[in-house]
Formats: structure tokens, sequence, C-alpha cells
């Protein structure tokens, strides 16, 4: 038995079935719960979310945790002792790479910055986002020398890990008092509705390009040019979420 091969279809196991459980319950809170919770009065509001929502949210971040760490499993496993990340999988660490795949890691932070200042408006933060994906790719591409496979997967590991990082540290905190709020029949800090709101709104934009980003590894109409092309797809993607948010707002119950 190949003992490798065995460590690696188990964790790309767990990995689609976290990611499953995360991203399901993130699909959840903006397409369904967000329109239904607007329709409620806070009489209601104070009996159903103290109950729902924790159920829901403990759920939603252990789905993000273990999703991001077998993941960053895979990276180790697959793409830096496998070789995936280098041209033709022979392995050549320079300093670039390694700057590279050290943003992956402290892109959260700059993010962070970035969407509490300049692009904290919806519009700017849109377009100033397609900018940076550009850029990102650019930069795994073009400075760090990766492979295609590498640099597709490390940009879905660069929102991957924002995304993580939003939960723990933006949507999960913003939340607990919220519904601490909720229950106590008082009303919620407005700042933190909306911080949590906006983060989880990002999640959901980001989610979309992550999942071709994953499954993209293969898609070889996409190597010849990846920056311009996974660009490109990173557009579609945030269209596809933006349609799906208008239709979203429109399903009604009986």
């Amino acid at each position: 038995m190949d003992v490798m091969n065995l460590i690696e279809s188990l964790f790309r196991w767990l990995h689609v079935f976290f990611g499953i459980l995360w991203i399901g319950l993130l699909y959840f809170f903006n397409w369904v719960n967000g329109p239904f919770q607007a329709t409620l009065d806070a009489e209601t509001k104070k009996k159903v979310v103290p109950e729902l929502m924790p159920r829901a949210l403990f759920w939603f971040r252990w789905g993000a945790a273990f999703t991001w760490i077998t993941g960053v499993f895979l990276l180790l496993l697959v793409y830096y002792h496998f070789g995936a990340v280098f041209q033709g999988n022979e392995a050549h660490w320079t300093f670039p790479m390694l700057v590279m795949i050290l943003f992956v890691f402290i892109a959260p932070f700059i993010y962070d910055a970035l969407y509490k200042g300049p692009l904290k408006d919806p519009s700017t933060g849109f377009w100033g986002g397609l900018v940076l994906a550009f850029v990102i790719l650019f930069l795994f591409d073009k400075f760090a020398g990766m492979s295609y496979r590498g640099t597709a997967i490390h940009l879905g590991a660069t929102m991957g890990t924002v995304m993580a990082f939003n939960v723990w540290f933006r949507i999960w905190p913003s939340q607990r008092a919220i519904i601490t709020a909720v229950k106590n029949g008082q009303a919620p800090d407005p700042a933190l509705v909306a911080l949590a709101g906006a983060r989880s709104k990002h999640n959901t934009y980001m989610s979309a390009p992550l999942v071709f980003m994953m499954i993209s590894q293969h898609a070889t109409w996409a190597a010849s040019a990846p920056v311009i092309e996974l660009t490109i797809m990173v557009a579609v993607a945030w269209a596809m979420v933006y349609h799906i948010y208008g239709r979203a707002a429109a399903v009604k119950g009986f």
C-alpha cells in the first residue's frame, strides 16, 4: 500500500467534507437566513436567534477551522512535498517563492487593513478586490515562478485563509455580541451588525472563485495565461454570486 497516497486521499476527503459543512452554512446565512430574519419582529427574534444561531455558528466556525487545517496539510503534502508547486514538479526553492508562500498566511492582516480603510465601500471593494486578485496571481506566477497548479491553488489558499480569519476573528465575535443583545431584548451594536454582515458577504464572494481554484487543477485551458484567465474566472464567480444575492432576496415564504 502507498501510505502517502492513502494519507492524501483521506485528507482530501476530510477537506471537502468540512468545506461542505462550512460553505453550506455560509450560503444558508447569506441566502436563506438573512432574508428570513428580516421578516421577524423583535419578540420572535428574541426567541429564535438565541436558539438557532449559536447552533449554526458552532458548526460554521469549526467547519472553517478544520477546512483550513486540512487544506494546509494538503498544501504541505501535495504542493511542497510532492512538488506540484514547482514547474515540472522539480523542487527548486527560491526566495521569491518562500515570500509568496508566507504571503498566504499574512494575507488576512493586509486584507483586514484594506477593507477597514480604502476598500471599505462595497463598489470600491469589488473592483479593488479584482485588481488584488490579478496582482496576487501575477506574483505567484511571474515573481515566485509557481506552476499553473501552484498559482491557482495558492490564490485559493489565500482566499481560504482570509475567510477563516473572518470567521474566527470578525464574524463569530460580532455574532456572539449580537446574539447576546437580542436575547436580552436590546438593540445590537450597529457597527457589529455591519461588520459581521460585510465580512460574511466577503466570504460568500470569495468562496466561489476558491472552489474553482480547488477543482481547476486539471483545467489546462487556463494554464497558457493563468494571470489573465484566472482573474477572469474570479470576475465570473463574483458575478454569479451577485446574481444569486438578487435571487435570494426575491424568494418568499408561503
